[in-house]
């Protein structure tokens, strides 16, 4: 086999590397930088030119090497390059190559392009490795403009009425996401420090995101009624939601993600407003990206891993469950901006 499951996580024994290890290991190649699957303890990192400044600022001072999309670079006796995975800037779908063989690891991934992340790319392979978040067929998404014009008009109707919107988002990737496509001429838009942080980052790399105000006890909320603010899920649950007022003057809420469709989550979310947005893969895409790849093999590594596994079976593929500890896409688990260092590396 090209790639082994070990309790460290994805290994290739040919070029002795990980692909997003759980564990902490001499060398590990990142697809992006989310906690998930970019953690602290390695010795060494590979990643995306892109994805490296955000892989810095959350996990501090890293042996960090980077890599350009579609460059080959020869580990060991695998060959190996990154292409686009059109998950969050700078994510990657990972293809290893040994004696012939190709295998490519896709980490996270969605097959639309959303005008901000740089475009998913089918890359031909014997096996693929994907995940399942939303393997499943109720989970189809409206289109980007859809979305975006349901957000503009929910923002629009309370700023009339004098109320905030705030909307809950990812601090990487979704939170952008938004930012880049809303109308930022409806009125001012501010943001949660953490996704204000990654901000910062993305637009030091040549990213164009609309004018934000970071909140601080020390912004005048009063002069910003109507605003937009773009909020961590874990924020939306705490005293800083408090600031934007209570009772009747309490704010409009929402959150953005692909968990929005099944209306069990929006309820439990009490939340205003559901928006079904994500940055994974629907039924449809995760579908379409496997049969293009032209893999026979796949394995399938987190969400609805039985469930669409066995749909892959049903179709021909030759399809696996693997045990990982990557997460898809959770309204419930805190986003942490850096994570903590462990005691102890190997």
């Amino acid at each position: 086999m090209v790639l082994e499951f070990k309790s460290e996580g994805i290994y290739c024994p040919a070029g002795d590397f990980y692909i997003d290890p759980w564990r902490p290991v001499e060398r590990a190649l990142i697809t992006h930088g989310h906690a998930d699957h970019a953690r602290w303890g390695h010795r060494r990192y590979l990643a995306t030119e892109p994805a490296a400044p955000v892989m810095r600022h959350r996990l501090g001072d890293i042996s960090l090497e980077t890599i350009r999309y579609g460059e080959t670079r020869q580990i060991g006796d695998a060959s190996v390059s990154f292409h686009p995975a059109g998950h969050v800037p700078g994510s990657a779908q990972i293809r290893v190559e040994v004696a012939g063989e190709v295998w490519v690891a896709s980490g996270d991934y969605k097959t639309v392009d959303d005008g901000f992340s740089e475009p998913f790319e089918t890359i031909k392979c014997h096996a693929f490795i994907t995940e399942s978040t939303f393997g499943l067929p109720v989970f189809t998404w409206d289109t980007q403009k859809t979305v975006t014009d349901q957000i503009n008009q929910w923002w629009q109707a309370n700023r009339a009425a004098g109320r905030f919107s705030v909307l809950g988002a990812y601090a990487l990737g979704k939170a952008q996401r938004i930012l880049a496509s809303v109308d930022a001429s409806i009125g001012p838009i501010l943001t949660h420090g953490a996704i204000e942080n990654t901000n910062e980052v993305l637009r030091a790399q040549g990213l164009t995101l609309p004018d934000t105000i970071r909140v601080t006890p020390d912004t005048d909320l009063k002069a910003l009624k109507g605003a937009l603010v773009i909020a961590t899920p874990s924020g939306m649950g705490g005293p800083w939601m408090r600031r934007f007022g209570v009772g009747a003057n309490a704010p409009s809420t929402a959150f953005a993600s692909g968990w929005m469709s099944m209306r069990g989550h929006r309820r439990r979310r009490a939340a205003d407003r559901g928006f079904v947005m994500s940055d994974h893969a629907d039924w449809d895409g995760l579908n379409a990206a496997i049969k293009a790849t032209g893999a026979e093999r796949v394995f399938v590594t987190h969400g609805y891993t039985q469930q669409f596994s066995r749909w892959l079976g049903e179709q021909g593929y030759d399809a696996a469950v693997v045990e990982t500890e990557y997460e898809g896409e959770s309204l419930d688990a805190p986003e942490p901006e850096t994570q903590p260092q462990p005691e102890t590396t190997p």
